[in-house]
C-alpha cells in the first residue's frame, strides 16, 4: 500500500468516526497534489468540535453573576515601586514572553492583507505593527534585554505577514526574538452540523477564534520555546490597540504580587450602558460578561461608593500564567456558534456564495479560558494613554480616533 493510499485510509476512518464521509466525494476527481493537500487537511482537522457534547455545552446558561472588585488607578499608585520591581525582576529573568493575536485581515479598513500593516501616519508611513513592535521596545529598553514576541498569524495572512515585517526589518526589533505560529482552523458547517467543501479539494474552515492561541502555540514549532526559555507568562494582547503598553512591568508585578493566574487590563467604562465586555465573577470563578448579557438588574447594580458595579470593561491584554494554562491546554472550552454566509459547493458540486446566512462557524473565546484560572486581577489603566483600537474606517475606534489619541499622548505620526 502506497504512502496516499494509507493517508486515503486514515482519512476515511477519521471522517466515519464523525460522520463526514461525503469530504471525500470528489477525490477521485482531483489531480494528485490536491488529493494529498485534501487528505492532509482532514488529518489536521479537529473534528471533535463538531460532537454532540460540545455543541450542548454552548446552550448552557450563565452562572450565577457577582462583582470582581479592580485594582483601580489610586491603589496601583500607591505600591506602583514594588510593583514596577516585582515586574522589572521577572522580565530580567527571562520569565516574561509576549504573545500578538495578528490571525485578521484589514477587511474593514480598506485592506486585503493583514491588519497589522494598516498605516496610520499623517506626515509619514507608521503601521499597527510599527506601534506595536515599538511599545514593546521601549520595555525591551527597561528590562535591560531583549523580550520573546509570538506573533500568531492565520492560513489566510501568514506568508504576508512574515513578508511584511521582514520587509520592514521588524521595525527595529530583533529579528531572532520573534517567531510566528498560525492558528488554528475549525470547521464549517451547514446548519445541520455537516462541514462544508469549499472547493472539490478543500474543506470549508475559519480561525478558531482567540481562545484557541495557546493550544495553536504549542502544537507549532516555536512551542519548546517556553520551556527552552524557562517562560512562565504570557502576555496576550490583540493587534487594533496602537497604544497599549506590552509586558508593562507594574501590570506584570502586580499580577505576580497578587497571587493571581491571570491580570487582566481593563478601563473605567464610559457609562454603564457602553457596550464592552466587563470582569465579573461566574459561580465564584474569574469571568467577563459581554454588554449584551448585561441585565437591566446588573446595569443598576452598585457597589459600596455608589459606583456602577460592573464598572471595568476589558481590552484584550492579559497576562497568563503558563502552568496554569498548561492544566488546561487538553480541557475543552465551550463553543461559540455563529451563523455565517460561508462561500462552498452546493449538493451537485457548483460554487455559492450566499446572499443569507447557510451555515455555522466555530469559535473558542478568550474570555471562557480566563474563567478556567483560579483568580484574575483585574488592573486600571487610563483609557487616553492605553487604549486606541483600530477597528472601522471611520468614527468611533477608527484611524481618525487612534490618530488624535497618538498625538495627545505625544507619538509623532
Amino acid at each position: 500500500m502506497s504512502e496516499r493510499e494509507k493517508k486515503l485510509e486514515a482519512a476515511k476512518e477519521r471522517l466515519k468516526a464523525f460522520g463526514q464521509e461525503h469530504l471525500l466525494k470528489y477525490y477521485g476527481e482531483l489531480p494528485e497534489t490536491e488529493q494529498d493537500a485534501l487528505l492532509s487537511q482532514i488529518l489536521a482537522t479537529d473534528f471533535s468540535v463538531l460532537s454532540p457534547g460540545q455543541l450542548a455545552a454552548e446552550k448552557k446558561a450563565r452562572g450565577r453573576i457577582e462583582p470582581l472588585s479592580c485594582l483601580e488607578l489610586p491603589a496601583i499608585e500607591a505600591r506602583r515601586e514594588a510593583y514596577e520591581a516585582a515586574g522589572l525582576k521577572a522580565l530580567r529573568g527571562g520569565l516574561c514572553a509576549a504573545v500578538l493575536l495578528a490571525g485578521g485581515m484589514g477587511t474593514r479598513l480598506g485592506l486585503s492583507g493583514p491588519k497589522g500593516a494598516c498605516d496610520i501616519g499623517i506626515t509619514r508611513p507608521v503601521y499597527i505593527f510599527q506601534r506595536l513592535l515599538e511599545n514593546l521596545a521601549e520595555t525591551a529598553r527597561r528590562a535591560l534585554r531583549p523580550l520573546r514576541l509570538f506573533i500568531m498569524t492565520s492560513e489566510k495572512n501568514d506568508a504576508e505577514t512574515r513578508a511584511f515585517l521582514r520587509e520592514h526589518e521588524f521595525f527595529g526589533y530583533p529579528e531572532e526574538y520573534v517567531s510566528f505560529f498560525v492558528q488554528d482552523m475549525a470547521p464549517c458547517t451547514d446548519f445541520g452540523g455537516k462541514v462544508l467543501l469549499e472547493e472539490k479539494g478543500r474543506i470549508a474552515a475559519s480561525p478558531n477564534g482567540n481562545g484557541g492561541w495557546f493550544v495553536s502555540l504549542l502544537r507549532s514549532e516555536a512551542g519548546h520555546l517556553l520551556a527552552d526559555e524557562g517562560i512562565r507568562w504570557l502576555n496576550v494582547f490583540g493587534v487594533d490597540n496602537v497604544l497599549q503598553r506590552i509586558l508593562d512591568p507594574v501590570f506584570v508585578g502586580a499580577t505576580i504580587l497578587g497571587g493571581c493566574a491571570v491580570g487582566s487590563k481593563v478601563v473605567r467604562k464610559v457609562s454603564p450602558e457602553e457596550k464592552v465586555g466587563v470582569m465579573c465573577l461566574e459561580d465564584g470563578r474569574p469571568s467577563v460578561i459581554e454588554y449584551s448579557e448585561m441585565t437591566p438588574e446588573l446595569l443598576a447594580e452598585r457597589n459600596e461608593k455608589g459606583e456602577p458595579a460592573y464598572n471595568f470593561g476589558v481590552i484584550l491584554n492579559y497576562l497568563f500564567s503558563v502552568e496554569e494554562l498548561r492544566k488546561h491546554a487538553d480541557g475543552k472550552l465551550l463553543l461559540h456558534l455563529a451563523r455565517k454566509k460561508i462561500p462552498c459547493l452546493d449538493e451537485t458540486g457548483r460554487a455559492v456564495r450566499p446572499g443569507e446566512p447557510n451555515g455555522l462557524k466555530y469559535e473558542l473565546f478568550i474570555f471562557d479560558q480566563i474563567h478556567e484560572m483560579p483568580g484574575c486581577l483585574p488592573f486600571e489603566v487610563v483609557r487616553e494613554r492605553e487604549f486606541a483600537p483600530v477597528k472601522n474606517a471611520q468614527g468611533a475606534d477608527s484611524v481618525e480616533s487612534a490618530r488624535r489619541l497618538c498625538e495627545k499622548n505625544g507619538i509623532a505620526l
